[in-house]
């Protein structure tokens, strides 16, 4: 045995903790010690006390892996089809490689959140089945769909904390009882009562089976127009709001996640105001839109016209199509807009243009609602063939859709092509300090793509059909301030937005590189490849045209040992997409990255900390709190929040990430409570200037008591 001398900070580290529970040792990062600084180390002991206060206590024993996976089979726990596909030996194998990386979590919410919403348990909820390496491996096992190799990548990947699978895939794969591997769906809904009907049952079949809906509402024709010529006949799209929201309330995912919607609608949609009226904290009980989230689509053209001081008209859904022959939201409303003033035949309206963007920072002031999708912005830069119309539930999403339609039997006449996300994260951070990440985006790019590939929703043909045309993912990434503050960057400084941008255009490179290379494989691109700004080359000029490089020393510094893209591979990789295709329509997608952040150990998503220590409510427990990554008490001025740090910066840092994704990033932006209406419009307009393609939502923080960070209450408008 061997003796371990204590030193007088360790005898005083352990008196200090000494008949505290996990709770009470993670409550003390919410307290200075005698020296004023936070205490850390009672966060990491909370982790530990966690598992020998709890987790050991609660988890099943097996002697060993072959038992338990016998008995998870047995009990319909496992998918035994997954396992069938690997040898024991190999899974043993691959067991001992998760359990051999010495994995710890690095925080006692990050351990709390694993154990609590992923984690298999039995059917009683009250025991554990797996610890974090157990769900890794099977994780890996059934994306890899018997692919040795690429099983073992993953495993590495995610157990090192580099690639980290969104929730629904994280939670369900290779479970017996579970929902779909797929984060989240986007719907389009035609004016007609068969495709709203449609929607709705669309609606709770996907919200059953896991993920949040969004849904397009543009086409649906506004109140008080005609139903078969019969004037002042139509609801308008209140009613239907209404519907999805209580469909929402009643699906769930086997009681694990809530069901959650968003509706997006045209600012030139007649109904735009009482749209955002539901949001109004004195909105009538008859029109009040409490848990569905709202976002509003708006083109250049509405921007030109406040600028100008000018009115702004909005167009009657059902006269936009009989004229233009197709739906309100395939109509570019900027290329269209004086044409449509003009045409005696459509029936419009007019709002002032100011007193509109007024209108939604009041909305966004008191609810956080709406979210804004740059309906121009995102068509630029839209490299597939078609017009994108809505946004996701998280304003990620950007992506083509097309109408279904029906025929008076109600079965399919036309299927057309709805979305899915499918999602998953990689931790920048952890990625660079591999060294490696070509390999780090490969795997992850082939990991989302299993997860397309196995996802097959029949109950919604368009969800399926798209999916199956389009191979389309989204890889999103995390941690980016704890990232530039363990290396003594500041947030949206000249070197943090320097290596933002020259990271996107790394992994951007890898990913149609690797997507390239499954095209390759499996001889056959997305559908509509041909039509598309890879096919013709025109994507790739941005890139073959000039250098991309480091501008200044820090970004050299941290990229030395990591191959950065030159003009020469960017002509070879075009050579092979032309020549080849890519097998994903879409590729990259950086979504919030909520619970999955905890349990990586990540600043969420790529924007700035909310606080340096967050508080949250977690059920039963009550209050929890979370320090930012890699935060000692020496770096503190490395992390100042996003309401400190101001939204020019934020958004500054987004658009030099935005440039190199094809679809979107979900952009909160954060305020002091010193906000005005106008404030939010500024930072609106500032955000549409500097390319941005989406906002998500707005957060107020107001001071609760004089002092530090730790008296400060967040308030976020959710």
């Amino acid at each position: 045995m061997v003796e371990v001398e204590l030193t007088d900070v360790d005898f005083k580290t352990e008196t200090r903790f000494e008949g505290l529970d996990y709770h009470a040792l993670n409550a003390m990062l919410n307290l200075y010690d005698a020296d004023g600084k936070i205490q850390f180390d009672a966060d990491k002991r909370a982790a530990r006390e966690y598992f020998l206060q709890h987790v050991n206590q609660n988890t099943v024993f097996f002697h060993s892996l072959k038992e338990r996976l016998d008995y998870l089979v047995e009990k319909e726990y496992y998918e035994p089809t997954v396992l069938a596909k690997y040898s024991m030996e190999f899974i043993q194998e691959l067991n001992d490689r998760a359990y051999g990386a010495k994995f710890r979590f690095e925080t006692f919410l990050g351990a709390f959140k694993y154990y609590t919403s992923y984690t298999l348990k039995t059917f009683d909820g009250k025991r554990y089945l797996e610890r974090f390496e157990d769900r890794v491996v099977m994780t890996a096992l059934a994306l890899a769909d018997g692919d040795q190799r690429l099983a073992v990548q993953l495993v590495d990947e995610i157990i090192s904390g580099r690639f980290q699978p969104a929730t629904p895939t994280f939670l369900n794969a290779g479970k017996a009882q579970r929902g779909e591997l797929v984060s989240c769906f986007l719907l389009r809904i035609e004016d007609n009562m068969e495709s709203i009907a449609r929607g709705i049952n669309s609606a709770l079949q996907l919200s059953k089976r896991g993920g949040g809906v969004a849904l397009l509402l543009s086409n649906i024709r506004e109140s008080g127009a005609p139903i078969k010529q019969i004037e002042n006949q139509s609801s308008g799209i209140i009613p239907v709001m209404k519907l999805l929201e209580d469909s929402f309330s009643y699906a769930n995912q086997l009681g694990a996640r809530q069901g959650a919607g968003a509706v997006y609608l045209n600012a030139h949609h007649p109904d735009i105001l009482r749209f955002l009226d539901t949001k109004r904290e004195n909105a009538d009980e008859k029109i009040r839109i409490k848990t569905l989230s709202l976002g509003v689509v708006i083109p250049d053209i509405t921007f030109e016209l406040a600028k100008n001081g000018e009115d702004m008209y909005l167009f009657s859904p059902y006269d936009v199509e009989r004229v233009y022959k197709k739906p309100f939201g395939d109509i570019s409303v900027t290329e269209k807009y004086r044409e449509m003033v003009d045409d005696p035949r459509i029936k419009k309206t007019k709002i002032n243009a100011r007193e509109f963007f007024q209108t939604l920072a009041e909305i966004q002031f008191e609810s956080g609602y709406p979210y804004i999708m740059f309906e121009d912005t995102v068509n630029k830069a839209n490299p597939i063939a078609g017009r994108i119309n809505m946004s996701n539930l998280c304003s990620e999403i950007l992506q083509v859709n097309t109408p279904t339609t029906y025929n008076e039997d109600l079965s399919y006449d036309n299927i057309g092509k709805d979305i899915s996300c499918n999602l998953g994260s990689m931790n920048i951070a952890l990625a660079m300090d591999g060294r490696d990440l070509g390999l780090t985006v490969e795997t992850a790019i082939r990991a989302l793509t299993a997860v397309s590939d196995q996802s097959h929703i029949a109950s919604v043909r368009s969800i399926e059909d798209g999916n199956d045309r389009s191979h389309a993912i989204g890889l999103g990434q995390m941690n980016l301030h704890g990232y530039l503050a363990r290396e003594h960057v500041h947030y949206g400084s000249e070197e943090g937005i320097d290596f933002t941008n020259i990271y996107f255009y790394t992994v951007l490179f890898h990913a149609l590189r690797a997507s390239n290379r499954l095209a390759i494989e499996r001889g056959t691109s997305f559908d509509g490849f041909e039509n598309s700004t890879y096919a013709s080359g025109e994507f790739f000029d941005k890139y073959t045209d000039q250098v991309w490089a480091p501008e200044t020393e820090k970004t050299k510094e941290l990229f030395a040992g990591i191959q950065i893209p030159t003009q020469d591979d960017w002509r070879e990789l075009k050579a092979s997409v032309q020549a080849h295709g890519i097998y994903n329509q879409n590729l990259q997608a950086v979504p919030p990255t909520g619970s999955i952040s905890y349990i990586n150990n990540s600043t969420s998503s790529i924007h700035p900390i909310a606080s340096k220590i967050e508080i949250r409510k977690e059920g039963k427990l009550g209050r929890v709190y979370y320090p930012a990554p890699f935060m000692t008490n020496e770096n503190l001025e490395y992390y100042q929040d996003a309401y400190e740090i101001g939204y020019e910066k934020v958004i500054d840092t987004y658009a030099a990430a935005t440039q190199h994704v094809d679809q979107g990033l979900s952009l909160t932006l954060f305020f002091k409570d010193t906000v005005t209406t106008r404030d939010i419009n500024k930072a609106q307009i500032y955000a549409w200037r500097k390319g941005i393609k989406t906002i998500y939502y707005i957060r107020l923080r107001q001071l609760a008591l004089e002092g530090t960070d730790m008296t400060e209450c967040v308030s976020c408008m959710l």
